[in-house]
């Protein structure tokens, strides 16, 4: 009996460890794109670090609104020196409180350039955001494709598997030569290869995707849902909100799916992220240098306090006030460098306007080609398979030569990469809108 449960278990724990064997050769599944986002919002590194910013500029914003403190001194005099002051008898004792006052909206400046600081931080948080979804749409596009092209390989494999099983039927008949069944292995061969090739470009795109979305283990396999997704109809008809004025009304000529020439409208605003994020540096910028500008106006201190008599056991108030002079220091290289930053961020400003027109126009540009391209991919790819399977019939009925069908399979098998290639064209230039337009593409 002993024996049988010592079997038993051993049984057991062999089924266990199989089971975590087939658990970790089969991998993690990436979930469909939309969720897979919301997920990496929580875990992916880039957008913790931005959240830990904004509430780093919200800590420096809510200490620059911060009253100056007070300073509580004590003061002892007339003690411990010759007579008739060698003792405490004659010590006068004295109490006071000291502020700095602060001028011409000091402390008004300063809080209004922490909140400058927080905008400023919020728009690059939002920038890093959307950034960051456009980068994820294509890595997961990327790591489909990649999939969906290892999936090609293999089913190209099988045909020339099948070929050389053809082939070699053939030549037992005597109806083909010995060479050809030499051909049609060494191009099994050739299939062989590119399917391993497949496989690893397939293992890298799904480790950049995992490791993007913030997850330590690769995933094995993605869930089909960014290639066949279409965009926005609101982008693709060039209609975005406001920006606070990012660009000039414009066209931009292109090609539909049937090779018409028509006119896509481009928005006169366009919300592009980054000229927001480049807006609230230039205010925040500017807030910092009327910050600079009022700390070179003198900071008077008041005291007021009470000094103690020994000697006729009496009581006085004690009133000051102490202004610094601005002989030496007067900040004239803060407001100099401050100036200089207010400068470079309007430039910046600037050129990310017009950055951002020529991006948007290009998009709308991409995506139109990228529609008719992917047009013709799918329907080179349909000619393609046609032709492979009327190849194919004739050579095994003895009609027509291997090498057509070698080519005609290498032609179907082009095809589909191209028609793969024209997808993420496609996920790529509707991703570039999305973006421009203030969006997470595939998933808002």
């Amino acid at each position: 009996m002993l024996s049988f449960f010592r079997r038993a278990l051993v049984c057991a724990g062999v089924c266990l460890c199989a089971r975590i064997v087939v658990a970790q050769a089969a991998g993690a599944v990436a979930p469909p794109f939309p969720e897979l986002f919301r997920q990496a919002e929580r875990t992916a590194p880039r957008l913790i670090e931005a959240r830990a910013r904004i509430d780093a500029a919200r800590g420096h914003a809510r200490q620059a609104g911060a009253w100056i403190d007070p300073t509580f001194g004590v003061e002892v005099e007339d003690v411990a020196g010759s007579a008739p002051y060698n003792g405490w008898s004659q010590a006068q004792t004295t109490v006071s409180l000291s502020e700095p006052i602060e001028l011409a909206g000091q402390r008004g400046a300063r809080a209004a350039a922490g909140e400058a600081g927080v905008r400023s931080a919020e728009r690059q948080g939002e920038e890093t955001r959307l950034a960051f979804g456009y980068q994820l749409a294509l890595a997961y596009a990327e790591a489909e494709a990649a999939q969906l092209h290892s999936e090609v390989l293999a089913e190209d494999f099988a045909r020339a598997q099948e070929d050389v099983r053809t082939a070699r039927a053939l030549v037992s008949a005597g109806k083909e030569a010995d060479l050809r069944a030499v051909q049609a292995d060494a191009a099994a061969a050739a299939a062989r290869a590119e399917v391993a090739a497949g496989r690893a470009e397939e293992l890298s795109a799904l480790g950049k995707l995992s490791s993007l979305a913030g997850y330590s283990e690769p995933f094995e396999r993605v869930t089909p849902s960014v290639l066949n997704m279409r965009g926005t109809p609101a982008l693709a008809a060039g209609v975005v909100g406001d920006a606070g004025g990012a660009g000039g009304a414009g066209a931009v000529e292109g090609v539909d799916g049937a090779g018409a020439s028509h006119v896509a409208s481009v928005p006169d605003r366009i919300e592009d992220p980054a000229v927001r994020s480049a807006a609230a540096e230039h205010e925040a910028a500017q807030r910092q240098l009327d910050v600079e500008r009022k700390r070179a106006i003198p900071t008077p201190t008041l005291s007021v306090g009470t000094r103690r008599f020994s000697a006729t056991d009496s009581n006085a108030w004690v009133m000051s006030v102490s202004v610094p002079l601005p002989f030496f220091d007067r900040n004239r290289g803060g407001i100099a460098a401050a100036r200089a930053d207010v400068t470079a961020a309007q430039a910046r400003l600037a050129a990310t306007k017009l950055e951002s027109e020529a991006t948007w126009r290009a998009a709308l540009a991409q995506r139109q080609a990228s529609e008719a391209r992917r047009t013709a991919a799918d329907q080179s790819e349909s000619a393609a398979r046609e032709a492979y399977r009327l190849v194919r019939i004739g050579y095994d009925a003895g009609r027509t030569p291997l090498i057509e069908v070698l080519s005609a399979r290498r032609a179907l098998t082009e095809a589909q990469s191209r028609a793969l290639e024209a997808r993420i064209a496609r996920v790529q230039a509707e991703a570039s809108l999305a973006r421009l337009a203030g969006r997470i593409p595939f998933a808002e």
